[in-house]
């Protein structure tokens, strides 16, 4: 089973450095670029681009079917490392740098910041919404180190004011580190170390947790009573199509998943996960594909 390509950065940004990138609720492609910004060497593997002073200027470039627009983000503090889109023309970005403790922003329709808050530390993924909700998924240096972190699953208001934080049952295992999330309108869907439940978490406070045959999924793609894992199982290509019990996600198919052009997919980055879509990009955060979530071809 192939990707299809989704959204490249166009070539006139190609002397920015891509502080950080995602693909929206609405489907749009989003690219954080600083024009004033140098690669610096990585404990965890390429080069990573840093802003050479705070606060910054940056642009956001999207993406939304084809048609790119920009859109400044100013008086940034923090060393992007995500980012997501709010209703009403609203952007939030979480990072780390001189902004201490307080490492999210909310940036309104102008490009201007409106609130700092603080989401905790070891964001592994931050997702929003259409409906004004934010979820934040953490690893393990945050979960035992940090009391927001600790929960390994965050849900915040678009005004950056905690809601929810994530209490498993008793007799389950909490969150070490969240390995896949997918976030719809209303709902997120996590698989998290060391026993990888299937967390099915709702805004109205309702939450379900399910059994499955994957061990460490990278991403997820759910559509209706289906679920699609992809990864698990030291195989990184592997699709792994579910029906959905009240108890379990129960295999029904499974798929290699390849390039567009047929080539084998070795590495990715980690994907984002938005209802029945699942988007990848490589080494390069320039380039993103798209997976929708699969039915039985039966």
């Amino acid at each position: 089973m192939a990707l299809r390509s989704h959204a490249l950065l166009p070539r006139q940004y190609d002397h920015r450095k891509v502080l950080a990138t995602t693909v929206d609720a609405w489907d749009r492609t989003l690219w954080l670029v600083c024009p004033d910004a140098e690669l610096q060497p990585s404990p965890y593997g390429r080069p990573r681009p840093r802003p050479r002073g705070f606060p910054y200027d940056a642009l956001l470039v999207i993406d939304g079917g084809g048609t790119v627009r920009e859109q400044p983000l100013r008086d940034l503090s923090l060393r992007v490392t995500h980012l997501d889109a709010l209703p009403n023309g609203r952007f939030v970005v979480q990072g780390y740098g001189a902004a201490g403790d307080r490492n999210a922003q909310i940036h309104g329709p102008d490009g201007r910041r409106r609130r700092s808050f603080e989401m905790g530390s070891a964001v592994e993924y931050l997702m929003a919404d259409r409906r004004h909700h934010v979820w934040s998924a953490y690893f393990d240096e945050g979960v035992y180190t940090d009391p927001i972190s600790a929960a390994g699953l965050v849900r915040w208001d678009s005004g950056g004011n905690h809601r929810w934080g994530y209490t498993p049952p008793e007799g389950v295992e909490h969150i070490d580190t969240v390995y896949a999330l997918n976030v719809g309108d209303d709902v997120a869907w996590a698989d998290y170390y060391p026993t990888f439940p299937l967390v099915e978490a709702r805004t109205n406070g309702e939450v379900r947790l399910r059994r499955t045959p994957v061990v460490a999924p990278a991403g997820l793609a759910v559509r209706g009573e289906h679920i699609t894992m992809l990864g698990g199982d030291r195989q990184p290509d592997r699709l792994h199509l579910c029906r959905l019990t009240e108890s379990e996600a129960l295999p029904v198919e499974e798929a290699r998943l390849t390039l567009p052009n047929g080539a084998p997919l070795k590495r990715y980055a980690r994907p984002v996960g938005r209802g029945r879509q699942l988007y990848l990009r490589g080494a390069s955060p320039r380039q993103w594909y798209v997976l929708g979530a699969q039915e039985p071809s039966g």
